[in-house]
Parts: structure tokens; sequence; C-alpha cells
């Protein structure tokens, strides 16, 4: 299993929303909260996101029950951004573990949370403080706002 580089997100980035999740049936409501915080309007049924919050969306739900399945509640989900980024930054209360990339599993066995949060965004990382662990995510925010989310 390889290492997740440790780094705090960038400093200069300001709190969008925050979500508090204690159990998987959650996970729904945060997708929908997370797509309405990216675009400024509620998913309709049927309705497909836009590449980068679909990304978000995605790598969210990843982390989150990375946390959910593997930390210590309760699991803290917030969104940033800065000038340029949207940031995705997870946290959970297990100071025991470190984050490792599942690189090694077989297909299906679980554990790729990781590798897709590395693959859909630009930058991944952890940091822990004195009571959390967290793993960030980093995305361009140039097409969600072209979406109609947050400027």
């Amino acid at each position: 299993m390889g290492s997740l580089r440790t780094s705090p997100p960038p400093p200069r980035a300001v709190e969008m929303r925050t979500w508090a999740l204690s159990t998987g049936a959650e996970l729904r409501g945060l997708r929908a909260s997370l797509h309405e915080a990216l675009t400024g309007h509620a998913l309709a049924e049927g309705e497909e996101l836009d590449d980068i919050p679909e990304r978000i969306v995605l790598v969210a739900t990843e982390l989150a029950t990375n946390a959910l399945m593997h930390g210590l509640p309760p699991t803290t989900v917030r969104l940033l951004r800065d000038d340029d980024l949207f940031i995705l930054d997870v946290a959970d209360h297990d100071l025991t573990t470190v984050p490792e990339l599942a690189d090694t599993r077989p297909l299906g066995a679980g554990g790729r949370g990781l590798q897709l949060a590395r693959a859909f965004s630009l930058d991944v990382g952890w940091y822990a403080t004195e009571g959390t662990k967290h793993i960030w995510a980093s995305f361009p925010r140039r097409e969600a706002d072209e979406a109609g989310g947050t400027r």
C-alpha cells in the first residue's frame, strides 16, 4: 500500500458549508446538499451533474464512506473555496491510523476511495490536528462557477 502525502489544505481557503455525518444513510442527503452548494440549485430527478460538481460529489461520497467505515464518529465534511479551487475536507476522530492507498487489492475488493479521489481531483493530501484526521481533495472552480454555482 502506498502512502498519501501529509499536507494541510491551502491556508486561505474559506469554508462554504459543513456537514456532520454519523451513518451511511446520511450520504444521500450529503450528495444532494453538496450539489446545491456547488451549483446553486437542487438536483432534479434524472438530472446529471456537470463534470466538476459530479467529481466533487463522487469524491465526497467516497471519502465520507471511508471515514464512516474506518474512522471514529462523527465524520465532518467541509466544502471550502479559495480563488481558483474548491477544497473538500473530510475528517474523523481516529488518530491511530494513517490513510493508505489500496493499490494492491483486486478490483471489487473495496478500498479504492483514495484512488478515486486522486484520479478525479487536482490534488489529495491529509493532515491531523489535536483531535481529528483530515483527508482533502482540491478541484478547479471555473466549470462549477459557469454552471451557476458560487463565485
